[in-house]
């Protein structure tokens, strides 16, 4: 991949360009999508589009669905308002890039230590996290799918090797949600910024380190020219998910299988994206290793535990936020979470555990 069309594509000058509304003709609509990701983007843009597609093909084209890639329509942490604003009908990203808005909506994305993702999809179908996502975007006339999953993250590029919790003080690092939070707490400087700005923020030295997501992604973007630590796994996101918003009253407007569509279209793209992941991520990753010389490493155990005591600090903080859906929202997580691990552990992890043990082919 070229990272230069990323970065190209991500729309850098945050420009907002001027579009006609919906088209409506013979009974058909044109909905607008906009995203946060850059065009053809591995994984996450490309899986954007893919939906888009398919809701367009299952729906006969009744209901079309044109794509714009970051800065297309509007720059890219501004995708969530051009819906609330009307200026789209749809928006493709993270939901923990509005946590500003509120912080219940960094649940939906990853969560330090948290839930991996089918543990994820599990709480949000079938344990009332759906229920209490759809009441924090119901204060914003939206409605929230998940509709992609990247599976556990890297935890990010490092100009230098860290040595302990100690080399983390005041370096400056691009992480978002919660997981910067942590990141604050154990002494780094952490700022946000979409894909397509962390390269030149890595290469003018304006960062010190960076995560975007995983080796699938970070290939494309050229992290391995600036730095060649690359550490793994993330302990800030154990299981991302991505989300498509649309507005809740069009929404609504639709007929009920056009309303079936969109919803299963983006149940199905959550899988088809973790599989894009799944297969892309350890082969992109030994391109790192055998031609760009990345260095693969694990995070010290004193940085390890000092992210779990901060992580147990900030669940603490939120379950007791004067905000009732915040609140509302993180016991729901907790609860779940405390059930849905006993699995993961006892049976996932320990077959796993036993499988890199003991067999080999």
């Amino acid at each position: 991949m070229d990272r230069r069309s990323f970065i190209k594509a991500a729309g850098l000058a945050g420009g907002t360009a001027a579009l006609a509304a919906p088209a409506i003709a013979q009974g058909n609509m044109t909905w607008r999508m906009v995203t946060t990701w850059p065009k053809n983007f591995p994984g996450l843009g490309v899986g954007a589009q893919r939906l888009a597609d398919r809701i367009t093909a299952a729906s006969n084209g009744r209901l079309t669905v044109q794509v714009y890639s970051a800065g297309e329509l509007v720059p890219p942490l501004q995708s969530l308002d051009a819906v609330i604003d009307g200026s789209a009908e749809m928006s493709h990203g993270a939901a923990y890039y509005w946590q500003n808005k509120s912080q219940g909506l960094a649940f939906f994305t990853g969560v330090p230590y948290g839930m991996t993702s089918r543990e994820l999809a599990a709480w949000v179908r079938y344990m009332g996290g759906q229920e209490v996502w759809d009441e924090i975007y119901d204060q914003f006339g939206v409605q929230g799918f998940l509709s992609g999953d990247t599976g556990t993250q890297a935890g990010g590029w490092f100009r230098d090797e860290l040595s302990g919790l100690d080399s983390v003080e005041g370096l400056r690092f691009r992480t978002p949600g919660l997981g910067g939070r942590v990141w604050e707490k154990l002494g780094a400087t952490v700022t946000n910024m979409a894909a397509g700005e962390i390269f030149q923020a890595l290469q003018s030295g304006t960062l010190d380190a960076a995560e975007f997501v995983g080796p699938y992604n970070d290939l494309a973007l050229g992290f391995y020219q600036v730095c060649k630590n690359y550490y793994f796994p993330s302990f800030v996101e154990p299981g991302l998910a991505t989300e498509l918003v649309v507005s809740k009253a069009k929404y609504q407007e639709l007929p009920s299988d056009l309303q079936a569509i969109i919803k299963d279209v983006c149940q199905a793209e959550y899988d088809q994206v973790a599989s894009d992941f799944y297969a892309n991520d350890p082969r992109a990753l030994q391109t790192l290793v055998n031609d760009h010389g990345v260095n693969v490493r694990t995070f010290p155990d004193d940085i390890l535990e000092a992210g779990a005591k901060a992580a147990a600090e900030i669940m603490g903080e939120l379950r007791g936020s004067g905000d009732a859906l915040t609140k509302k929202t993180t016991e729901s997580f907790i609860e779940a979470l405390n059930i849905l691990r006993t699995r993961t552990e006892g049976t996932d992890g320990a077959f796993v555990a036993a499988r890199e043990k003991f067999f080999s082919i």
